[in-house]
């Protein structure tokens, strides 16, 4: 595992310590490992919304399509 080292002014510092406390890290790196796996994961999902939005329309969607969705979603329940 490689290392990172990270200056932080004192009121980040002592954010990160009372984040650390509260939710329940064993410590600032734990922490900040945490925070850069949700921020690679909101990246990933940005590019993938990106590349929904640019993509071509492959299936009209109407009224239909979303009441099947929704029996669909209550039958999954129902189980």
């Amino acid at each position: 595992m490689s290392t990172v080292n990270t200056s932080l002014p004192d009121s980040l510092k002592e954010f990160v310590d009372n984040q650390v406390g509260s939710l329940g890290y064993g410590n600032s790196s734990e922490y900040m490992r945490e925070l850069i796996r949700k921020d690679r994961d909101r990246q990933r999902l940005r590019g993938l919304l990106f590349d929904g939005a640019n993509s071509p329309q492959s299936v009209t969607t109407d009224l239909g399509c979303f009441d099947k969705l929704r029996s669909r979603v209550r039958d999954a329940a129902d189980r």
